[in-house]
């Protein structure tokens, strides 16, 4: 059965986001979009990714920094997500599998 507290930290941060994303676009209303705050929004959503991926692949180690460098490569080559994200992926399981 589900602890009271669980359902209750649950609640309260689907409010939470629900809160920040109307206060986002609030805040928005307010702000002239120039091209430099449009670049600066742009940019955003890849800056998010790194942030997340970049300490888990440092945390895993070689395998990791390979892998990303992999996806990388295979982003910049073939523009093509799910190529960078196979090529990532096949490069930790290679380095794992021979180390």
């Amino acid at each position: 059965m589900t602890d009271a507290l669980d359902v209750t930290v649950i609640v309260l941060m689907a409010l939470a986001t629900v809160l920040c994303r109307t206060f986002g676009y609030f805040a928005m209303s307010y702000v002239d979009l120039t091209p430099r705050i449009r670049r600066g929004l742009e940019a955003l959503p890849g800056a998010v990714v790194v942030s997340i991926v970049l300490p888990g692949a440092i945390t895993a180690g070689v395998a990791g920094v390979l892998g990303i460098l992999a996806a990388v490569l295979a982003m910049w080559w073939t523009r093509r997500d799910i190529l960078a994200l196979v090529a990532g992926c096949g490069t930790v399981i290679l380095v794992r599998a021979i180390a």
